[in-house]
């Protein structure tokens, strides 16, 4: 049916819109031709590709479609993407491959002009009216490809669309980058597989993750700097509380840090939109076109961060939001105007969408799903060039640093929910995180009712988190010990990214003055995490008792123990803690 050695799709290049990592084949990566090669093997009707985000799928994708036009298998195309803007980055890129697909299809058109072989539409779109895109699947032979699939899995009406529209199709292609939903919602066309613990998980026909990408220099490695700070804010009860931002807590008291912290009115978003711009700066020394994008939660904050990008850099930020009309343009012109720095979005670059010389990031938003955060960080792992380095700003917040340090593993879509362990040091359950998603754009309405205000919020330098490992013993903004890590190349292979990250904290432990309380001994961090969550989870059962809000006690504890916050305390003072409460335990 096919011939691999064919020239077919000469014209596409092999990581559109860039060339090949360094090292691959001339046409295609190797990933891409190993799946292309076992699509042509097994001729399925149906295939679906995992590969992480800017390793190439669009690429892969074109070039099954071209094969299967070139040989007759296939005479229509369906692009399904899930946003109005990849319609035309998919129509562009398959143009280039000489397919000529109409982005613009609306559904009160019916049909498409002669002069295309298909249609870009969006899962919305179909589900509005699958009827009229199932009769266009069956009036020809049809291959549909499906852009981030596990968009059809978002409500029932979307799936069932999708199943609907495009079941007659002859062959179907699935792409996503993130196979894993936060539900249980079956993705049409997904084959799903019982796993060990007998729960049923997607299947994909080909994987590409993360970690092999990273190693094949295909996709830039990304630097997470966590920040942290302290935080104070008022509860729906009038209770002004603090806790330190990422030190154990509550979820109820990680989540209101968390979005204090977020609040543009406080100190923590503009110390780290400087850092996040400081480092910019240094990666524009060596990668003149870099640009940055801040994610935001919702529209209000989104330009209250824009207003402060557009103080500190002294010129004015693209602000992308999800009902500007203009929002398509505005994302391209950022594209190509190397002189532009930040962009600033909600969701519409979140996904997909290509924009390949962002390589600084501020995760400045209080979404934390995983399919999200991947999604997210995705934006910034496209390589162009050897040995780009990507960095992603983010709160130090447990859910957000797990996700970070975790970003190599790879997940499968499972249709029920494995028995979950307690969750500890303030993490967030999964199904607790799909709630917080899908209530993010409600946070303003809630500040408005009062159930919440915040009242103030500082930051401080963290830590960092590249490939698993943590780096760097923390710091004041502006202080050596940030700069230490600000200050890294912005072109620098894996490996002596991990290196050099190593001798700063080295440089760290050096400078520290001799006599800091455990400055001698290595830290038990398991010990340490263990103490923490006991700690945690006796403060809870005291408030069970009292009544007694769970920050007021740990605040009490502080009065009476001394010491910085549970995130910054040391192993004694943890200890002297827990048996300052047992010791309130038994008092009448």
């Amino acid at each position: 049916m096919f011939d691999v050695g064919t020239d077919v799709g000469s014209q596409l290049p092999p990581a559109y819109p860039h060339r090949a990592a360094h090292g691959t084949a001339g046409t295609l990566r190797q990933w891409q031709q190993e799946a292309l090669d076992l699509y042509i093997q097994k001729r399925p009707k149906d295939f679906m590709a995992v590969a992480t985000p800017g390793a190439g799928k669009t690429t892969f994708a074109l070039r099954v479609a071209k094969l299967l036009v070139e040989s007759g298998e296939v005479n229509r195309i369906y692009l399904v993407v899930p946003t109005e803007h990849l319609k035309r980055q998919w129509a562009d890129a398959a143009a280039r491959v000489g397919l000529a697909v109409d982005p613009n299809f609306k559904n009160s058109d019916g049909r498409h002009g002669s002069q295309f072989i298909g249609v870009a539409v969006t899962y919305a779109q179909v589900a509005n009216k699958p009827a009229l895109h199932r009769n266009k699947t069956e009036a020809g032979r049809t291959l549909v490809i499906f852009d981030e699939i596990h968009h059809a899995g978002d409500s029932l009406s979307w799936g069932d669309g999708v199943r609907e529209a495009f079941d007659p199709a002859v062959r179907r292609l699935a792409l996503t980058g993130t196979p894993f939903r936060s539900d249980t919602s079956p993705i049409p066309f997904v084959t799903y597989a019982e796993g060990p613990d007998g729960v049923p998980r997607s299947r994909a026909d080909y994987s590409y993750g993360y970690g092999p990408a990273l190693k094949d220099l295909v996709v830039r490695p990304v630097v997470f700097m966590a920040y942290s700070g302290n935080m104070r804010w008022r509860t729906a009860s009038g209770e002004e509380m603090e806790a330190q931002l990422g030190g154990a807590a509550t979820k109820d008291i990680t989540q209101h840090a968390w979005r204090t912290a977020l609040n543009p009115e406080g100190e923590w978003i503009p110390a780290v939109l400087r850092a996040a711009h400081q480092r910019l700066m240094k990666v524009r020394d060596r990668i003149h076109d870099a640009g940055g994008l801040v994610i935001a939660t919702d529209h209000e904050a989104a330009r209250a961060y824009a207003a402060q990008l557009d103080r500190l850099t002294g010129q004015p930020t693209t602000v992308v939001l999800s009902d500007d009309k203009d929002a398509s343009r505005k994302i391209e012109q950022f594209s190509q105007d190397e002189s532009r720095y930040w962009m600033v979005a909600v969701r519409m670059v979140s996904e997909g969408v290509d924009v390949p010389r962002l390589c600084v990031g501020v995760y400045a938003t209080s979404t934390s799903t995983p399919l999200f955060f991947a999604q997210a960080v995705g934006r910034f792992v496209r390589l162009r060039k050897k040995a780009e380095v990507a960095s992603v700003f983010l709160p130090s917040v447990p859910v957000l640093t797990d996700l970070a340090n975790a970003m190599e593993a790879e997940r499968d879509h499972a249709l029920a929910a494995p028995d979950a362990d307690d969750p500890e040091d303030g993490e967030i359950p999964e199904a607790d995180l799909l709630q917080q998603a899908e209530q993010e754009e409600r946070a303003s309405a809630e500040l408005a009712k009062g159930e919440f205000a915040a009242l103030g919020s500082s930051a401080a330098f963290d830590r960092v988190m590249f490939d698993g490992e943590e780096f760097g013993l923390g710091g004041a903004i502006g202080s050596e010990d940030e700069m230490d890590f600000l200050g890294i190349p912005g072109l620098l292979e894996p490996e002596q990214v991990s290196q050099l990250l190593r001798r700063q904290q080295a440089e760290q432990l050096r400078r520290r003055p001799k006599g800091t309380d455990g400055a001698g001994d290595v830290v038990d961090h398991r010990q340490l995490k263990a103490l923490r969550s006991k700690l945690n989870k006796s403060v809870s059962a005291y408030s069970a008792k009292t009544g007694m809000h769970q920050g007021s006690i740990h605040t009490k504890l502080r009065d009476k123990c001394g010491g910085p916050p549970v995130g910054q305390a040391t192993q004694t003072q943890l200890e002297a803690r827990l048996k300052q409460l047992q010791l309130w335990f038994v008092s009448k």
